[in-house]
């Protein structure tokens, strides 16, 4: 028996930053997927080893089962149904079966993905040997959610053979997770995204689990449901930016100017909040749509505006935004900013001949284009071969 899990991305439609500092803000899912395939030896395989492939990066890390049980005995004894965290001791001893890897120096940022595979799986699955194979249509450290999809499809594939969900593994095709379920993956993954980030806000893991749009302010979220069908243009600047900084910079800069900086909060906060209103509001027709997409178009770009006005652009990003707007095209910074990915609305009745020069003058700068629909399906899994 092998179960497939995916597990989509995330975007930032309007609020990043602002919502540091009490503003609303505005997230959807992408069906941009990580994929997590996990397989059991049969008894006459003779395989005592878990085995990690990362098919992207052509690498692949293998442990004795009985060295993880040595090194951490007390996941065994966990309850797949009771997500746990990872102590400060145990990941020492996780960070040490990670060393043993030898992972390549360039890849040493992996490190932390690995240590949140092995937390995950020793404490759902136990010390049982398996293949795990992992695949991803989502640029790794874009700001596209990539370790929280990472996190979600790998819970969702094991808790798939646990005794905490009920799926019926003789359905074709993707299967969702029912309500309740939904809630305990998404609590494992958080477990294993705060292996990765530290502290993280638990955003990007809720987004990918359930799919479809959040909205969220001062730590409260709450899934709300697009009616209209949206679809962007996500391009990659392949700019490498620092998140801890950028935050930073934008609460000095609020020390600095608070009445200003309040101003543009709450500006953002009206953005986001009527973004939602306008993504929930049925669309009755073709002329309904383009009016919609016309209105979040505007408020993209007033976000923008704002999110110039924090400090957080960058010279490949106003690349982006001039290209596009050649085209008038509406685009906007998704996520931390300095770099990373940038959004740009992709109208109903825009023809493929534009898009088509668009990205293609987007790429002759370098930068990687991908095109997505959002507020999609959250985590499913599927299951082949026999019981």
């Amino acid at each position: 028996m092998e179960v497939k899990a995916r597990a989509p991305g995330k975007i930032i439609l309007a609020g990043e930053h602002a919502v540091v500092h009490g503003s609303t803000a505005v997230a959807a899912s992408l069906d941009l997927y990580t994929y997590v395939s996990l397989r059991f030896p049969t008894p006459s395989d003779n395989d005592e080893f878990l085995r990690l492939q990362l098919k992207d990066l052509a690498l692949e890390f293998s442990w004795p089962v009985a060295r993880i049980k040595d090194a951490l005995p007390e996941a065994g004894s966990l309850l797949s149904s009771k997500p746990t965290s990872c102590s400060i001791e145990t990941m020492k001893l996780i960070a040490a079966l990670v060393e043993e890897q030898n992972i390549p120096e360039a890849k040493v940022g992996l490190a932390s993905g690995v240590s949140a595979f092995l937390w995950l799986y020793s404490c759902i699955h136990g010390f049982k040997p398996a293949t795990v194979v992992i695949t991803s249509e989502l640029p790794l450290g874009s700001g596209l959610g990539s370790s929280a999809a990472l996190c979600v499809a790998l819970s969702a594939a094991l808790l798939s053979f646990s005794d905490s969900v009920s799926l019926d593994m003789s359905q074709q095709g993707w299967s969702a997770f029912a309500e309740s379920e939904l809630e305990l993956l998404n609590k494992w993954a958080f477990e294993g995204e705060k292996i990765i980030h530290g502290k993280p806000s638990g955003l990007d893991n809720t987004v990918s689990t359930y799919g479809n749009m959040i909205k969220f302010r001062s730590g409260d979220l709450t899934l709300i449901k697009s009616n209209m069908p949206l679809k962007m243009l996500i391009t990659n600047t392949k700019v490498g930016r620092n998140t801890k900084a950028l935050v930073a910079g934008v609460s000095e800069r609020t020390i600095r100017h608070p009445d200003a900086m309040s101003l543009v909060f709450n500006a953002v906060d009206s953005i986001s909040n009527e973004l939602s209103t306008i993504i929930q509001s049925p669309a009755l027709d073709e002329l309904s749509i383009t009016e919609k997409e016309e209105k979040i178009e505007e408020l993209m770009e007033m976000n923008q505006g704002l999110l110039q006005c924090m400090g957080v652009s960058h010279a490949s990003i106003e690349t982006v935004l001039r290209t596009t707007l050649k085209y008038k095209l509406a685009s906007k910074l998704t996520g931390a900013g300095g770099g990373g990915c940038v959004l740009t609305l992709l109208p109903t009745l825009l023809s493929g001949t534009v898009v088509d020069k668009v990205i293609a003058e987007l790429e002759s700068c370098g930068f990687q284009c991908l095109i997505a629909a959002i507020g999609g399906k959250g985590a499913e899994v599927s299951f082949s071969g026999s019981s």
